[in-house]
């Protein structure tokens, strides 16, 4: 019998490789395994679920049987990888052998963790999957009052989605204006206008250095020696590539798990996509490169070697009190920014000395004109 393409991983590169590979072969057996429960989601639905009432039942798609029967698989939910061994194409879940025609790393990118004194860094939750979003929803039912940690991309969707769900939002990052990394500071300040017009509070600069319990609720204590009375916390401080076990089976690590254009590891028949793939250098923690990914994968699975190749990757992030779509210059291209407009509406460009447009940020009604520049953009890697 043919040994399987196997896929660890079930979330949004997992799945959609999967489908787009069995567009192509209805026959070579395929295997996915994941360490959680193989509900199929989108994962940026997780920061919309409050202001659409939805529980984590509501964001599931499908199930894994039906999953399984979509895409002619076999899915193994619960099961975790302890090692792999590249040089007999193989790899171990306990003592149990799974052998592999080819095998994608599809595993993600894990939460960073913050060191928290106190007696109550229990409650601090961060939400990276479907499982993580029904735990917190547990948690939150009957609160009101949340912290949230980080002032990135997630942190603000995540203030701007609790806030419209009807909670009291605090929002502590150890940085001067939010999504520090992805904005020119006149747009950050006019997501951060917006979201205070929901009611979100921000203290930016501190750091959470203590949650502890006290008789109505907990009690956060910031660096600034400020304290901040909430009920849960979520952590939205940042995701790092999962790389642990490629790097212990000898695959060549970096920030994430390196791969070439054909998204191929060091070692042959071992591809790697989505969150935890550093593709020819560059680690992009979004939808529009994984998809991407995920077709030109797809072929060389099927016997048709194919590079990746990422166009202009404008980013949509979900603030609806300020709308917001970010295209950051390509990386090591430094160019001279200007903004127009005023207020809630602004479009911040970023041009290079020959005045060749690098990159954007547009808030508020200026979102509309993202299409006419996106035509204007050079690839992220032609």
């Amino acid at each position: 019998m043919t040994d399987p393409v196997v896929i660890i991983g079930t979330g949004l590169a997992g799945y959609n490789l999967a489908r787009e590979f069995r567009k192509l072969d209805g026959e070579t057996p395929l295997l996915l395994i994941t360490a959680d429960d193989g509900r199929s989601y989108s994962k940026p639905m997780l920061s919309t679920g409050f202001a659409k009432n939805k529980d984590a039942d509501g964001l599931c798609m499908a199930e894994p049987g039906a999953m399984a029967e979509q895409l002619k698989a076999e899915v193994r939910t619960h099961t975790r990888i302890s090692g792999i061994d590249p040089g007999h194409k193989r790899l171990w879940i306990g003592e149990e052998q799974v052998r592999y025609r080819d095998l994608v790393l599809a595993w993600g990118a894990e939460t960073v963790r913050v060191p928290l004194e106190g007696d109550a860094a229990d409650l601090v939750f961060p939400i990276n999957d479907l499982e993580d979003y029904a735990r917190f929803r547990a948690a939150a039912a009957g609160k009101r009052r949340v912290l949230i940690l980080g002032a990135g991309l997630i942190g603000c969707e995540f203030a701007n989605d609790m806030s419209l769900g009807g909670f009291e939002v605090e929002l502590v990052a150890p940085c001067e204006q939010v999504m520090p990394t992805l904005l020119h500071p006149a747009t950050a300040a006019a997501v951060q206008a917006g979201l205070e017009g929901l009611g979100v509070r921000f203290h930016l600069g501190p750091v959470l250095n203590r949650l502890q319990r006290v008789a109505d609720g907990l009690e956060a204590h910031l660096s600034d020696g400020s304290v901040i009375a909430c009920d849960l916390v979520v952590s939205a401080v940042g995701l790092k590539p999962r790389t642990d076990l490629a790097s212990a089976a000898g695959l060549r690590t970096n920030r994430g798990v390196v791969v070439d254009r054909h998204l191929c590891t060091s070692h042959a028949n071992i591809y790697a996509l989505g969150d935890c793939a550093e593709v020819d250098g560059i680690n992009l923690l979004y939808v529009m490169p994984l998809m991407g990914g995920a077709r030109a994968l797809s072929q060389t699975l099927a016997g048709n070697p194919t590079a990746v190749s990422y166009g202009p990757m404008p980013i949509t992030v979900k603030t609806p009190a300020c709308p917001l779509v970010v295209s950051p210059p390509p990386l090591g291209q430094e160019g001279q920014w200007t903004v127009e407009g005023q207020g809630a509406d602004l479009k911040v460009l970023c041009h290079d000395a020959a005045g060749q447009l690098l990159g954007y940020a547009l808030t508020g009604t200026a979102v509309m004109e993202k299409l006419a520049l996106n035509r204007q953009l050079p690839p992220l890697m032609a």
